[in-house]
């Protein structure tokens, strides 16, 4: 499997692509107004303890206060690490911090829509094979995705052999770590560790709300986070940019080094590649299937929704067939486009319904093993007793959509216009209403274009019927800013 890693730099914003065979996998977006919180380490400042919901409102200088959980603050456990869940026996958040209070903080989750960012006092550092967590007890844990168990244990010896004794803090190895060799593990240990003797060493001068530690920018994260063996180049569109990637691969991933190209091409390198026409369809609603078939991906406040139709789809051999190959076709698709889009949370997918479990549990195989690439952790479940696949994707950053779009200002984001006819019908009403509070010589109706057609057309007998039945002229007039469903009455 070969993958090219695409960046493309404006003083703006940073975009990342991951091609897979041709075909565009991931796109990231980091705006230079608008950078992600996550990994960032601030001194906060308690604004407000809530003891009913057993969590605190941390000032860290942002548009809004951040949002701190009991079971989110190291060590309220008695010291143990692993404090994620409930408040577990500790003590009461209203005897751990008090209003004014300063502390170490971290982000763990961006603000999403309305909600602050969620926070930490558990810091952990990513490197590239490890995440250190220096002020746990010592422990090694392994992720869950390096499944080989001789494999686990062979990389914990390899760590544990590198540790000094007394060492404190917990490490947790990374999948990339699988290949790493002990240099490579030797020289991630002296990173994250100089990188915590510096978070400390500003802790102990900084200002309140200052910010002691800011995550690598999107650039950096690509090589530390996304370049694997499989990466045959990362090209990159902007020669500055290029050589802070080549500074900071040899400093600390030198085999990626060789493979970082810069793109001085005519043409931009998002064209070059087909990703700017990928963008646009990772936007919309609806996602055409080879087979004919289509995928309508609705996301909304609470969940997303994900429904598989056959369309023009015909199997040679029978529907039963047809629909299988469509669900198998649909199911790779999908994994593509939650990582494109970038989807979290709740994800309901309505798969076409299938009459044999056999095809079902094929479907579902299919589906897990194209969401086995994908970076961001998940859980799924089988088909419930409806028929719909249920499952959740860890949300951090917001979604592609919420990045590069707003609710359309015509529709406010129903999706959806009313028809010139129910804006027709929605004036007469109107203008009853105001022939009966006010005296006019004559109504003036003001609306768009297609509305004033309707009147002039279809609607001209229930806009006479009307104008008599007031016993005052109307008269009408198009106003080309108006969207289909603003409209005025002047009273003349």
């Amino acid at each position: 499997m070969s993958e090219e890693i695409l960046i493309n730099v404006t003083p703006q914003e940073t975009r990342v692509a991951v091609i897979e065979n041709g075909v565009m996998q991931e796109l990231h977006v980091e705006r230079t107004s608008a950078r992600g919180l996550v990994g960032n380490v601030y001194m906060g400042k308690v604004v407000r303890v809530l003891p009913g919901m057993q969590s605190a409102f941390i000032d860290i200088a942002g548009d809004r206060a951040a949002f701190l959980h009991v079971a989110d603050i190291w060590g309220h456990r008695n010291g143990s690490h692993g404090n994620h869940g409930g408040n577990g026996g500790g003590p009461p958040i209203e005897r751990l911090l008090s209003e004014g209070q300063h502390l170490m903080v971290q982000v763990v989750k961006d603000p999403l829509g309305t909600k602050g960012a969620r926070l930490s006092t558990q810091i952990s550092i990513a490197g590239r094979f490890l995440v250190y967590l220096p002020q746990d007890d010592p422990y090694i844990g392994i992720s869950q995705r390096i499944e080989d168990v001789e494999g686990r244990a062979h990389l914990r010896e390899k760590l544990q052999a590198l540790l000094p004794p007394g060492e404190k803090g917990g490490y947790i190895i990374r999948t990339m770590a699988e290949t790493a060799s002990e240099a490579e593990l030797a020289s991630d240990l002296e990173y994250l560790r100089k990188i915590w003797a510096r978070i400390q060493a500003c802790a102990r001068i900084a200002a309140p709300l200052a910010i002691l530690y800011q995550d690598l920018d999107l650039g950096l994260r690509v090589l530390r986070d996304f370049v694997g063996e499989s990466t045959s180049a990362i090209v990159v569109d902007e020669p500055e940019v290029h050589r802070t990637l080549q500074k900071f691969a040899r400093d600390y991933t030198p085999t990626s080094a060789e493979r970082i190209n810069c793109y001085q091409g005519e043409r931009p390198l998002f064209d070059l590649y087909g990703v700017e026409s990928e963008i646009e369809k990772a936007l919309a609603r609806r996602v055409d299937l080879k087979s004919g078939g289509y995928l309508i991906i609705d996301q909304t406040e609470a969940l997303t929704t994900v429904d598989v139709n056959t369309g023009g789809f015909v199997g040679v051999r029978s529907f039963d067939d047809t629909i299988f190959k469509t669900n198998l076709e649909a199911a790779q698709v999908i994994a593509r486009q939650l990582r494109l889009r970038n989807l979290g949370g709740i994800i309901i997918i309505d798969f076409i319904d299938m009459d044999t479990e056999e095809h079902r549990n094929a479907v579902l195989n299919e589906f897990r093993k194209a969401l086995a690439r994908d970076r961001t952790r998940m859980t799924i479940n089988g088909f419930t007793q409806l028929g719909l696949v249920e499952m959740t994707r860890k949300r951090t950053r917001e979604s592609l959509a919420h990045v590069l779009c707003e609710p359309c200002p015509v529709c406010e984001g129903r999706g959806e216009l009313k028809t010139a006819q129910t804006v027709c019908y929605q004036i007469l009403r109107e203008l009853s209403r105001e022939a009966r509070q006010f005296s006019a010589r004559e109504f003036r109706i003001l609306a768009s274009q297609q509305v004033i057609d309707m009147f002039l057309d279809e609607e001209s007998q229930s806009l006479a019927i009307l104008s008599d039945d007031i016993g005052k002229p109307v008269s009408l007039q198009v106003e080309g800013l108006y969207n289909q469903e603003q409209f005025d009455i002047v009273l003349m």
